[in-house]
């Protein structure tokens, strides 16, 4: 989605074949009864219930839930009843509303569906760096702390459905659109308390909210995700606690028998009746040097696990991605307790492989291998927008950005194939 400034509403209404009405309601039509439902979390009742007002003076109709809702009916379908009354949608998009609301209209796949084929919708970005859905990445947002938000909304809302097609707000398009954006991330279900070297587990009971339209065959999914949490600590060497402790009291056991025996070699004089020989020269050194050996290896376990983890969860992830490349979604891993997602179509990075090997086997075989290694890299970059090499010369299979076939090409220049 892209911001709509002043200049641009301006100068891009002359070029387009629509013109956007004075500030006059459109008359309501067959079952329609409010001129828009404003969408919104309760957490921002006052900004929108203020907007609500300037709507409303202006001889707007407006829909919202705190008033218009039927008692009784659930929260979706008294939603679905409002949209179908409603010439147009208003999304005030916040952080609570992402977590709560968006995900009630994403949940219901026709209510959606309908909404984003049938009614024009407007985003008003409450707050910046909202993490704008990904069915809503294709529209044109307004922004709530622009100073000319009133005008503009006006024109967009007193303008007829009809007439809208060309101007600032677009309706449904083809997912091709998506290509390349991020969704929510999965956070591990024991995230609270996890310890650096130990493993997040992800809960496959259900299919997100939010990938629930993107994904034909959710079994899938739970796949993907039962071979991601089979990665146990167990895995890491030395990492079960009984053997840690066993070696811990061998550690103090040796510690104390040095103890002893330097006591026992003071007691009976050693050091002042004979000269130190190498026995007496070994159990200083010893003295010294295993109880500092044992803090040391203690603390090299801990990040060894760290990365250790981290590592059999990247590898794991490519795995996964084998399965759900299929499904246009790839997962990204950089730490022990998030899982970036991202939309992503690799259809033409996988024709540019059939391409560039002749066998079909052996396309498929090094497709699979890429998949493997370098897709949790490539979903991390693309869900962060960052690329840790320029940006390639060449066009590749993703419009305005770097397809997987050109990450990969540059992972191999760089070595990084293992």
């Amino acid at each position: 989605m892209e911001p709509m400034s002043s200049q641009e509403t301006a100068d891009s209404q002359p070029h387009s074949a629509v013109s956007l009405s004075p500030n006059v309601p459109p008359a309501l039509r067959g079952a329609e009864s409010y001129h828009v439902f404003i969408s919104y979390s309760s957490s921002d009742h006052q900004w929108t219930h203020s907007i609500i007002s300037q709507l409303e003076s202006c001889g707007l109709y407006v829909c919202y839930h705190e008033r218009d809702f039927t008692p009784g009916r659930t929260v979706l379908e008294n939603m679905s009843q409002c949209i179908q009354e409603s010439q147009k949608v208003l999304l005030v998009l916040s952080p609570e509303f992402v977590r709560s609301r968006w995900c009630l209209l994403e949940a219901n796949m026709s209510l959606f569906r309908d909404c984003l084929e049938r009614k024009p919708i407007i985003p008003v970005l409450l707050q910046p760096g909202v993490s704008v859905p990904l069915h809503l990445c294709h529209l044109t947002y307004l922004e709530a702390n622009d100073p000319d938000l009133m005008s503009k909304l006006l024109k967009v809302l007193c303008t007829p459905n009809q007439q809208l097609q060309s101007s600032t707000v677009m309706p449904f398009q083809p997912p091709s659109i998506y290509n390349g954006k991020a969704l929510q991330p999965l956070i591990a279900a024991n995230d609270e308390g996890l310890n650096k070297w130990d493993c997040g587990q992800f809960s496959d009971m259900e299919v997100p909210d939010q990938l629930r339209l993107i994904i034909e065959d959710q079994e899938k999914y739970r796949e993907a995700l039962r071979i991601i949490n089979s990665i146990s600590q167990n895995k890491v060497w030395l990492r079960p606690l009984w053997l840690r402790a066993v070696m811990y009291i061998i550690g103090v056991l040796v510690f104390t028998g040095l103890i002893a025996n330097f006591v026992y070699m003071i007691g009976n004089n050693c050091f002042l009746n004979q000269e130190p020989d190498a026995f007496c020269f070994v159990s200083i050194s010893s003295f010294i040097s295993v109880p500092l050996g044992l803090i040391i290896q203690l603390c090299l376990w801990m990040k060894d696990d760290e990365k250790y983890i981290v590592r059999e969860l990247q590898k794991a992830v490519g795995q996964a991605n084998t399965i759900l490349g299929e499904e246009k979604l790839l997962m990204g891993c950089r730490s022990n307790s998030k899982i970036y997602l991202v939309y992503v179509s690799l259809d033409g990075c996988k024709d540019e492989f059939a391409e560039t090997f002749s066998e079909q086997v052996g396309a498929e075989d090094m497709f699979h291998r890429a998949m493997t290694f370098f897709s949790s890299g490539y979903a991390c970059c693309l869900a962060k927008r960052h690329f840790p090499f320029p940006q390639p010369s060449s066009t590749g299979h993703l419009e305005g950005g770097v397809c997987f076939c050109q990450y990969v090409s540059q992972q191999l220049s760089r070595g990084e194939w293992t």
